[in-house]
């Protein structure tokens, strides 16, 4: 019998994931899909919260697993105010951020998941929390500085499965993690390549908007020149430059597709177009890790690659090739994010760590 039983909440633009771990063990895994017309009815994306909650609740309920046996509930973090990583108690100050654009200039779907996850604990009288969102900032002064006043580098990545994975690589390497310097690259949608200074992450790129590799659908570091270019052109409003810059660039942009797996066919098959479109994308992420480990000063335990885009021989082939010299590297392919989140949670549930106050 499992001590503790932790719901898993992972919200995204037209799905919602769950699942429910017994201690260490999965028990449950489930993808929601979202179809346009049952979404399209909200006018904001906060109206969904009982679209969604019901939902996960019906889930659990056809799966067998009754509210009353839930211990926890954790879910991905949204777009908060710039935190320390760690695990975070939701409260009503977080639920504020949670309701408000100007916090991070948007408002994403994830951003859902503390709401349904306080919702259910309320009723329950359980803990929930949050952990890791992608505003952990625990990056040194130096590496905020842009080059122009007013312009100021920010965190935004994907800190949940880097932090993850980060702990996996120092046990490969019976070290604790508190003592590596690692250097990592997700890569995935977006792509974040962090430099990580005994547990924090001290330096990495903004996958959003702001420097770094292009990725699958985001443009990354750009010639300043160009963008003033495209900006003041008359052809785009800011919205439409942002969408460019985030869904419709990269490899979308190039090729016409953000499916690796085609890609990587193409490739296999000699087209040279997606050769050179994706071996450029590898030569920018290993530029990058480069950079990171003039960060740690050359000291660099392990590099490790993850995300979707870690299965791509071709693509962590090229890494490898100019990458290591530096230190081992170390392949952690795809995202596990709910297993990360059971995780963080079960370490509080069990007094390793403790959980922080928004």
């Amino acid at each position: 019998m499992s001590d503790f039983r932790i719901l898993v909440i992972n919200p995204g633009s037209t799905s919602t994931k769950i699942a429910v771990f017994d201690d260490n063990k999965e028990v449950l895994k489930k993808t929601i899909n979202h179809k346009l017309e049952e979404l399209s009815p909200f006018d904001e994306l906060i109206d969904q919260f009982e679209f969604r909650k019901n939902i996960v609740e019906k889930s659990l309920e056809e799966n067998n697993i009754p509210l009353d046996s839930l211990d926890a509930i954790v879910s991905r973090g949204g777009l908060l105010k710039p935190v320390p990583s760690g695990v975070f108690e939701i409260n009503q100050k977080m639920l504020a951020d949670l309701k408000d654009p100007t916090i991070c200039g948007r408002i994403h779907a994830s951003n859902l998941g503390a709401f349904i996850a306080e919702s259910i604990s309320d009723e329950l009288h359980i803990p929930c929390y949050v952990a890791d969102p992608v505003t952990v900032d625990e990056m040194e002064d130096i590496a905020r500085i842009s080059g122009v006043p007013g312009i100021v580098r920010q965190s935004l990545f994907h800190a949940l499965n880097i932090r993850a994975i980060a702990r996996k690589t120092a046990k490969k390497l019976n070290k604790a993690f508190e003592e590596c310097n690692l250097i990592a690259a997700h890569m995935g949608g977006g792509i974040s390549v962090a430099a990580i200074k005994q547990g924090k992450v001290v330096d990495v790129n903004n996958a959003l908007l702001g420097m770094g590799p292009f990725s699958p659908q985001r443009a990354g570091a750009l010639p300043l020149g160009g963008v003033i270019d495209m900006c003041f052109s008359g052809n785009y409003t800011k919205a439409e430059i942002e969408k460019l810059f985030t869904k419709s660039s990269g490899l979308i942009g190039y090729l016409g597709t953000d499916n690796d797996i085609e890609i990587e066919k193409e490739v296999a098959k000699g087209n040279e177009k997606y050769r050179q479109i994706l071996e450029a994308m590898a030569y920018q992420v290993s530029k990058e890790i480069g950079a990171n480990a003039t960060v740690l000063k050359g000291k660099v335990d392990a590099i490790f690659l993850t995300g979707g885009l870690a299965y791509d021989k071709y693509l962590t082939g090229w890494i490898k090739e100019r990458t290591a010299f530096i230190a081992p590297i170390y392949l952690f392919p795809g995202e596990g994010e709910m297993e990360a989140l059971a995780e963080a949670c079960l370490r509080v549930l069990l007094g390793s760590e403790k959980a922080k106050v928004y």
